[in-house]
């Protein structure tokens, strides 16, 4: 058997802390992410995707997100099994009853834990939560769902492995061992925003599209191929469009901040890609305003987002940049007496790095002005 193992699209995710333009590209690629899965599942002869929860980012979007969900499934001809999760719970008059309104044939909702004969002796095992927190194993019921004439058993859940609970959520745990205490030759599992093996039968297939600056790999989805008594051969496919990436440079001049802008921009698609950035190391002033130029006329302009803290990247003035200064009167004096205010230290320190730094940087507007 052939399926495509996928959790976590988290439709509807509202990106607030974004401007209007990277919600909307955000937003759209969450629903592109379908289509990919779709075209996964028909150029791996897939019939079967099976989605581990979290299908909507609440238990209540919007109609648009609905519809558009729904419509972008309906395009494939794939079967599309929906578990409920944590976000998205099963609960009477709720959420999944306007998901059916909109349905089609090849959409399935997995509101209830009975198992589901997908192909002749192909059974799935779901274990949907009816509850954002469930204090009791999801999957416990497994071990007494009955199968006849199973050649393949594959679990559906949505949770924390105990093992790894300190990542995930608190509630909603999973024993580790469940695919072999419940005889399962697959766990499909959803919660864990990145693919992670927990054993040869037991994998998290990760986010189809990255939302947040936890790692670098772009969002995937699992090709599973499963046969009766054999191990699952799992192999992860790309179906993410952005990058969110975060670095952090050790800076020692100008030169140094643009090659490692040349090499980030060489190795990244610039708009797919969300960039959150430290900058640490201790150059010229002159040096810390090029980078800080740089930053914010080109660099945040070819990415996607660009977030920048740059608290630690130290500007101070060189020889020549204070001969440049001393030759112009009043500046020259001011940038002296700031200097003597940052070398002494203290409470005003902070302060008067800031205004040597605006003092530098009117200095050579009026100097490009001239």
């Amino acid at each position: 058997m052939r399926l495509i193992h996928t959790a976590d699209w988290q439709l509807g995710k509202p990106y607030g802390r974004f401007e209007s333009d990277v919600r909307a590209a955000l937003t759209e690629a969450r629903f592109d992410a379908i289509d990919a899965l779709g075209r996964a599942a028909a150029e791996n002869d897939a019939a079967h995707v099976l989605v581990a929860g979290d299908v909507f980012d609440t238990e209540g979007p919007e109609d648009r997100v609905i519809v558009q969900a729904v419509s972008r499934m309906q395009r494939h001809a794939c079967t599309w099994w929906l578990l409920p999760g944590n976000h998205d719970f099963a609960r009477n008059s709720g959420l999944w009853d306007r998901v059916r309104a909109n349905g089609a044939p090849n959409i399935r909702i997995l509101t209830e834990p009975a198992p589901c004969e997908l192909e002749p002796g192909h059974w799935l095992l779901p274990a949907p939560l009816t509850h954002r927190h469930n204090l009791d194993d999801p999957t416990i019921l497994f071990d007494t769902m009955e199968t006849p004439g199973a050649q393949l058993r594959i679990g559906l859940a949505h949770g924390s492995i105990r093992d790894f609970s300190s990542r995930g959520e608190a509630q909603n745990q999973i024993a580790p061992d469940r695919a072999q205490r419940s005889s399962l030759d697959y766990l499909a599992l959803g919660d864990w925003h990145g693919a992670l093996r927990v054993d040869a039968r037991t994998w998290y297939s990760g986010t189809p599209e990255t939302d947040r600056f936890q790692r670098d790999e772009p969002g995937q989805a699992l090709f599973v191929v499963l046969q009766p008594g054999a191990e699952p051969v799992v192999t992860p496919i790309r179906t993410g469009r952005f990058q969110w990436l975060t670095r952090d440079w050790a800076i020692s001049d100008a030169d140094s901040f643009a090659a490692e802008c040349d090499r980030l921009l060489a190795d990244v698609e610039p708009s797919a890609t969300l960039l959150q950035l430290s900058l640490a190391g201790i150059v010229s002033l002159s040096d810390r305003i090029a980078i800080l130029a740089r930053l914010e006329n080109d660099l945040q302009h070819r990415l996607r987002h660009l977030t920048v803290r740059s608290d630690d990247l130290v500007g101070r003035p060189s020889e020549h940049d204070l001969a440049d200064l001393k030759v112009e009167g009043m500046l020259g004096t001011a940038a002296a007496k700031l200097i003597g205010i940052i070398d002494t230290g203290g409470s005003d320190a902070a302060t008067a790095k800031r205004a040597l730094e605006r003092l530098f940087v009117e200095y050579h507007r009026g100097q490009d002005a001239a």
